[in-house]
């Protein structure tokens, strides 16, 4: 099987946990992914099967958006509420004091990825240095938040969920945290839900049941988005019988013997290279006047 499996993944499930599901359902060992989900985070969590897993350093869109519970008045070491608690605190944050301090978190900002997580420091992942109680310095990175809005907030609570679109490598938890410090209240996640990645929305996606309901009946394939489904952001272009041969074969092309004489481009743009019966043969980029493989995924 070829393509892209996109699964709702449940709670208490790593990423590695549902990989190992799907390679049972599907008796194929070749599975990748676009990207973890924490344990106790659910939603979508595309898979890449067969050809597809070419893919997985190439994959131009990372954008994700997650509906994200919270609560004030709390911090843990983790920065979620599965942690070990680290501070309790009174506090009566009323929403117009959240709705504005939520403005300095949109855009392009800076974060500091939590010693909780899979960020590497001199080799070592961060997680596995947390666990033995070490604390190291982080350098801060730039991510963008497209938008954060606060979607419920019970004051009575201090607790509520917000609707997030961030870039890749934004940590929810952090962002959460942050948000907490700027109030003086502390914060921590109560609930992830990613609801959107790489394309792919939880209107895509399949639970584990759904997939092994398919898979008993033979139709797991039928539940995989195309390969070329990870690349729709690049134009596409349909070249002669000699030509797919010679591009599945790994040979450059002459451009001007290409549709690329008639359509506007710009070196180095990508392009979605099919055949004539419209089969998916790979990305070339153009390069002076060819159109070269940048990369195959014909089988």
């Amino acid at each position: 099987m070829n393509g892209v499996l996109i699964v709702n993944k449940p709670p208490e499930f790593t990423s590695f946990d549902v990989v190992a599901v799907v390679r049972r359902l599907s008796g194929q060992r070749k599975i990748g992914h676009t990207g973890t989900l924490d344990p106790n985070a659910t939603g979508v969590l595309p898979l890449l099967l067969g050809n597809a897993t070419r893919a997985q350093d190439i994959v131009p869109n990372h954008d994700k958006s997650y509906v994200a519970g919270f609560r004030l008045g709390l911090t843990t070491d983790t920065l979620d509420i599965w942690g070990e608690v680290t501070s309790r605190r009174d506090c009566a944050v009323k929403r117009a004091e959240l709705e504005a301090a939520l403005s300095a978190f949109r855009g392009e900002i800076e974060q500091v990825p939590p010693m909780y997580s899979a960020v590497s420091v001199g080799g070592r992942r961060l997680y596995d240095l947390a666990r033995q109680g070490i604390e190291v310095e982080r350098k801060s990175r730039k991510v963008t938040v497209y938008s954060i809005e606060l979607t419920g907030f019970d004051e009575a609570l201090q607790s509520g969920t917000l609707s997030i679109s961030c870039s890749k490598g934004t940590y929810v938890r952090t962002l959460i945290d942050d948000l907490g410090r700027s109030l003086g209240a502390g914060a921590v996640m109560t609930s992830l839900e990613r609801t959107f990645a790489c394309g792919y929305s939880l209107a895509d996606s399949l639970t584990l049941d759904e997939l092994k309901a398919l898979a008993e009946k033979g139709g797991l394939g039928n539940a995989l988005s195309s390969t070329e489904s990870l690349f729709e952001c690049y134009r596409e272009i349909a070249v002669s019988d000699a030509q797919a041969k010679r591009f599945s074969n790994g040979g450059a092309l002459d451009k001007s013997r290409t549709a690329l004489r008639s359509l506007d481009h710009i070196d180095g743009e990508l392009f979605r290279v099919k055949n004539r019966e419209k089969n998916f043969l790979g990305l070339g980029i153009v390069q002076g006047n060819d159109l070269k493989i940048y990369k195959l995924f014909c089988t």
